[in-house]
């Protein structure tokens, strides 16, 4: 994924309901892998099974979309990362809702993966029209702040911290360290401890 986020664009598929935890997300036993890796077909499992191919996940009218839209308080629950992981590798690079939990929401930001909130009406007529019409494209642009689908323009809520690190690129807390590794070993060197550390 691009460091830059400025905007994501393309089909959405509809999640209803609120207070999705991140129990249900990603069931606790598959907490216990060493990597990510994997983790997108395991997205919503249980959820899945007992839907018995009825889950929006495994509808071929949502197949390969990249926009997830919620309700309110999605993620709430546990803190754990793997939750946006497991989305993120199932496909999707942006999600949509009245509202997140504050903790998945944050750790959505750390991969590069907004979380744009809208007014209730404007959800419900998004989650309306998707739903009738799930091969239209939908646009999240954080640069003017709104979202965008067939039915028109919206008004999308990001806070400004967020929006700032998802444009400036500085949610990518590996390319900021990297990008500053000579001003680090540059300060590193005035620091007596640091610098005489390891020395014969």
């Amino acid at each position: 994924m691009a460091s830059i986020v400025e905007r994501v664009e393309g089909r959405a598929c509809v999640l209803r309901g609120s207070d999705i935890d991140t129990d249900r997300i990603i069931p606790a036993r598959f907490l216990r892998c060493v990597t990510f890796d994997g983790l997108g077909e395991h997205a919503f499992e249980d959820d899945r099974e007992q839907a018995k191919g009825d889950h929006p996940l495994d509808d071929e009218r949502f197949a390969g979309a990249s926009i997830l839209v919620v309700g309110e308080n999605f993620g709430c629950g546990s803190s754990r990362e793997h939750a946006p992981q497991s989305l993120q590798r199932f496909g999707f690079q942006a999600f949509v809702g009245a509202s997140f939990a504050e903790i998945f929401a944050g750790n959505c930001t750390a991969l590069g993966l907004p979380c744009i909130t809208l007014e209730p009406n404007d959800l419900e007529a998004l989650m309306d029209s998707v739903t009738l019409d799930p091969s239209q494209q939908v646009v999240v642009d954080l640069v003017a702040r709104n979202l965008t689908y067939k039915g028109g323009s919206l008004p999308a809520g990001v806070r400004d911290g967020t929006r700032k690190a998802l444009l400036e690129g500085t949610w990518n807390a590996t390319r900021v360290l990297l990008e500053a590794g000579d001003s680090i070993d540059t300060r590193a060197a005035t620091i007596p401890y640091v610098a005489g550390f390891g020395a014969a």
